[in-house]
C-alpha cells in the first residue's frame, strides 16, 4: 500500500472522556459491534498503521445546544493534528440561528458539514432543512448519511428532490448513497453532477463485483474512500477495497485524488 496515498474521508471522533460511550451508542443503533473506540489517538494509530496519511473528521450534534461545542472540538482536533486532519462541522435543523452556526463553521476553518438524518431525526427533504441547504449551497459540501431500511429519514428518494432544487449544493452520500438500500440509491441518485458517494460501511456486505458496478455507475471521479471509523478496522477496509477490479489510476483517484480535490486538501 505504500505506493498509494490515502485519505480516509469518513471518520467520527469524540473527546476521550466520552469516546467509548459514543462508539458503543452508534454500535447499538446499528446492532453491529464497533471495532474501535472513537478516540483521536486510536484513529491515528490504526489509520497510520494502514498507510492512511490524511483523515476527514467529524461528529454529529443530537441537539442544537451541542452544535457549537462539537464544531470547536473538531476545529481544535484539526489544529492539533499537524496537518493530518480536515474537519467537517455539524448543524442541527432546530437551531435558533443556522446562519450563525454556518458562519462559525467557516470561521473555524472547517471544510464542510456532516449530517445524519436518522440519528438527528429529520427527513432529508424536511422543510426545516431547506435553510441549511440554501446557506451551504456553493459554500460548504455536505456529507450526508444516506439510507436505512428501518427508517424513512435518510432514504435516497428524499435526497433526489434536494439535488434537483439545489443544483450548486455539493452532497456526498455516505455508504454509496444508501446504506442497506444500495439498489434504491442507484435507481434514484446516479447521474447528478453535484452528488458524490463514499464507500464506507458497504464493502463488508457487498461483493467486489457489486462494488465495482456501483463505482462505475456513479463515476470513478465521484467516489471517495472512507472507513467510517470507529466502526471498522482501517486495514480491513483497505484490503476489501483492493479486491475491486480497478485500474491503478482509478485506485489513486478514489483513495486520494477525489477527496483532495473536493476538500482542497
Amino acid at each position: 500500500m505504500k505506493k498509494y496515498r490515502i485519505i480516509d474521508s469518513h471518520c467520527h471522533i469524540y473527546p476521550d472522556r466520552i469516546a467509548q460511550k459514543a462508539s458503543d451508542s452508534t454500535a447499538d443503533f446499528y446492532k453491529m459491534p464497533s471495532r474501535l473506540d472513537g478516540k483521536i489517538s486510536t484513529l491515528l494509530e490504526y489509520g497510520e498503521r494502514a498507510g492512511i496519511e490524511h483523515f476527514v473528521v467529524q461528529s454529529v450534534a443530537t441537539t442544537p445546544k451541542q452544535v457549537s461545542s462539537i464544531n470547536k472540538f473538531i476545529a481544535t482536533a484539526v489544529n492539533e493534528s499537524c496537518g493530518k486532519f480536515t474537519g467537517l462541522g455539524t448543524l442541527h435543523p432546530d437551531s435558533e440561528d443556522v446562519k450563525a452556526d454556518i458562519d462559525e463553521i467557516v470561521s473555524l476553518g472547517l471544510k464542510g458539514v456532516k449530517l445524519h438524518p436518522d440519528i438527528q431525526e429529520f427527513k432529508i427533504d424536511d422543510h426545516r432543512m431547506l435553510k441549511i441547504y440554501e446557506l451551504c449551497e456553493g459554500k460548504l459540501p455536505i456529507l450526508m448519511h444516506t439510507g436505512d431500511h428501518r427508517f424513512d429519514y435518510s432514504n435516497p428518494n428524499r435526497m433526489k428532490p434536494i439535488l434537483d432544487i439545489y443544483k450548486n449544493l455539493t452532497v456526498i452520500g455516505a455508504h454509496f448513497g444508501g446504506w442497506s438500500m444500495w439498489d434504491d440509491a442507484m435507481d434514484s441518485l446516479v447521474g447528478y453532477e453535484n452528488f458524490y458517494v463514499d464507500c464506507s460501511s458497504t464493502l463488508y456486505t457487498v461483493t467486489p463485483e457489486r462494488a465495482h458496478e456501483m463505482i462505475m455507475a456513479y463515476g470513478v471521479n465521484k467516489v471517495l474512500f472512507g472507513t467510517d471509523y470507529p466502526m471498522w478496522l482501517p486495514e480491513n477496509e483497505i484490503e476489501m477495497f483492493m479486491k475491486i477490479d480497478l485500474t491503478e489510476q482509478e485506485r489513486k483517484d478514489i483513495l486520494y485524488n477525489n477527496a483532495a480535490k473536493l476538500f482542497n486538501i
